[in-house]
């Protein structure tokens, strides 16, 4: 294990809570978002197998596999399930892990879960719509939150500034 991740470990094991709390105070933002449901069948038909291992059973990808990764223009990052808008590229951050990090969500786009795949506990955030699963957030991102949402690449979708937001999905 590496040693950035092992430190960010055991700093979630003993501080997680704040991350979670920060969501909850944003849950007035959130209740002006539908929620979204689609059985895992129609996900299924509608999301290559790929994203819908991510969005909905919870996958994670390779580090470095994604192209968004990478993305540097100006825009959003919209979820791949339901295109409700996630990110503002203004947020994002090269954090080194190789997935694409953010230091803060658009106000009440997210919610999150206690996640124990690792052993030691991580928060597990989601669209708040959909439900789909974008990744884990940690206290170890720059400031002024000090968070780094750390979002799956196949979770999202990137509109570069200028071009029409995709309609959500129904």
């Amino acid at each position: 294990m590496h040693r950035r991740h092992w430190i960010s470990a055991v700093a979630g094991f003993f501080a997680l809570g704040s991350a979670g709390s920060r969501a909850q105070d944003k849950a007035a933002a959130a209740a002006a978002i539908k929620p979204f449901r689609k059985s895992t069948a129609e996900w299924k038909k509608l999301l290559p197998p790929e994203r819908f291992n991510i969005l909905f059973q919870e996958g994670t990808e390779p580090p470095g596999s994604s192209p968004l990764n990478a993305e540097k223009r100006a825009g959003t990052f919209v979820c791949a399930a339901c295109n409700l808008p996630l990110f503002d590229s203004a947020k994002k951050y090269e954090s080194g892990t190789g997935w694409p990090s953010f230091w803060e969500p658009i106000a009440g786009t997210l919610g999150t879960k206690r996640d124990f795949k690792m052993i030691l506990p991580r928060t597990e955030y989601h669209c708040i719509r959909c439900s789909g699963h974008q990744g884990h957030v940690f206290e170890d991102g720059p400031k002024p939150t000090g968070l780094r949402y750390c979002n799956n690449g196949l979770a999202v979708n990137f509109v570069a500034k200028g071009e029409k937001l995709p309609e959500l999905r129904v």
